[in-house]
């Protein structure tokens, strides 16, 4: 009889000692079932003066399902309709200020950021100490705030669902670079009707295969993760990559490099938990660019620094950094006269001038001076795009090399520049660039 192994563990404290000995119990032939031993509860985050009945809905369906549930309370000025798990009064307590305080000031915006904070530092305690392996939560613009605040402070993976009247708009400001679910509620919270009694079933039923789904670990092994950044034109460079570490045992995971792209790449570096992150291949840098030149790309001014503070192993290029983006309706007057690639409906590039690069060459070299852990910096001489090609719309050698002059410049010594004679998305650039990461893990081990 061949039968498995059932090993069972804490998903989110072990899960790297965990993989590791499944992988050794493996390499001898033996088969391994891994079982989450943390069955957390779903942290129910909302006001239960407003939505009290909505929530208690909520509640329900999620015990009918088997689950369990911790319910926080929100709210600020109405009595809720039932006692919470957490109340209110704790939340305003964490977040600095006394609920009395907030009653008596009616500042709206104000008991907001008071609550949001508490939320904050709850939910991240909660998960830290593993109680919650999950978080949901409903309401219109205040609520969806409330429970995106929840979110946000506990890692990528773990689920996070609300059921929102703004999910049907630009959420990005709740959603942020987490993996927040959004559920469009239909109609707004007024008590319970047959619709949003449908919506909040389905939801409960989401997010209860959601947290299931995590009593299983996954197999995978450890410290394999090197994250790269890509854009439509240099989607070759990053595939010809991917493949090459793929033959080493590697995973690449490629984050668009668009603003939201670059932040949740550089979020996942810091709440790396279990060491997984062994290097970084930014190959688009063009958020630096965005953020320098005032396009819609940018990533913030913190872009290509996270990694560099925490010591992992970096080889960098400068991909796409020959444009910024533009809606078409939205070109700062001032560059106007400028040349321009409509690369969809929707976006449009700007060619980037000599300038500009010469001072993009400056601020990444500042950033890059700063890392702890081992960098390169590699410079395809035939272009830094798909449409900076020779024979392409943005093919400009000279205002390239404003970039490159620039970088040497300012580059420290102990940074290596390894000028290559290729185009970035030649497949040769991108198996010099992934052999060179290869070394610097090995050295850094």
């Amino acid at each position: 009889m061949k039968g498995k192994v059932l090993m069972i563990g804490i998903r989110d404290a072990k899960g790297k000692e965990l993989c590791i000995l499944k992988k050794e119990l493996k390499d001898r032939g033996i088969d391994v079932q891994l079982l989450n031993y943390n069955k957390g509860k779903v942290l129910i985050v909302g006001a239960l003066d407003t939505k009290g009945e909505e929530f208690k809905f909520l509640k329900d369906e999620f015990q009918e399902r088997g689950i369990e549930t911790l319910l926080m309370d929100s709210g600020v000025l109405g009595s809720p309709l039932f006692k919470a798990d957490i109340s209110r009064q704790e939340v305003a307590k964490e977040g600095g200020s006394n609920l009395d305080d907030l009653v008596a000031l009616k500042d709206r915006g104000k008991s907001m950021a008071v609550m949001a904070k508490g939320v904050e530092v709850i939910s991240k305690r909660l998960y830290d100490k593993g109680i919650i392996s999950g978080v949901i939560g409903m309401g219109g613009t205040a609520g969806t705030l409330l429970a995106s605040s929840a979110m946000k402070a506990i890692p990528i993976g773990v689920p996070k669902l609300i059921i929102s009247t703004v999910a049907s708009g630009d959420t990005s400001f709740y959603v942020g670079q987490k993996d927040i679910a959004m559920m469009y509620s239909v109609s707004d919270f007024l008590g319970l009707n047959s619709i949003s009694k449908a919506i909040i079933s389905n939801s409960a039923a989401a997010m209860s295969g959601m947290v299931r789904n995590r009593e299983i670990i996954k197999d995978t092994e450890e410290n394999t993760l090197i994250l790269s950044t890509m854009m439509g034109v240099t989607t070759l460079c990053v595939s010809n990559a991917r493949d090459r570490l793929k033959e080493k045992g590697y995973d690449l995971v490629a984050f668009h490099a668009i603003g939201s792209g670059g932040k949740a790449m550089e979020s996942l570096i810091e709440e790396d938990q279990h060491n997984l992150v062994r290097g970084i291949l930014d190959i688009t840098t063009t958020e630096v660019m965005n953020s320098l030149v005032g396009g819609m790309c940018s990533a913030g001014p913190e872009r290509l620094e996270v990694a560099g503070k925490i010591g992992i192993p970096q080889v960098v290029t400068c991909g796409a950094i020959d444009f910024v983006n533009f809606f078409p309706d939205s070109i700062p007057e001032k560059y106007k006269h400028r040349r321009f690639y409509l690369h969809n409906p929707s976006t449009i590039l700007m060619r980037t001038d000599s300038e500009e690069n010469a001072k993009a060459g400056q601020l990444i070299a500042k950033k890059l001076n700063n890392s702890k852990g081992p960098v390169a910096f590699f410079i395809p001489l035939k272009g830094f795009s798909e449409i900076d090609a020779a024979g392409k719309d943005f093919y400009d050698p000279e205002i390239n090399n404003a970039f490159i002059h620039s970088l040497e410049d300012n580059l420290a010594s102990n940074i290596k520049i390894i000028k290559c004679d290729n185009h970035i998305n030649d497949s040769e650039f991108a198996i010099k660039m992934s052999d060179y990461l290869f070394e610097m893990i090995d050295k850094n081990k």
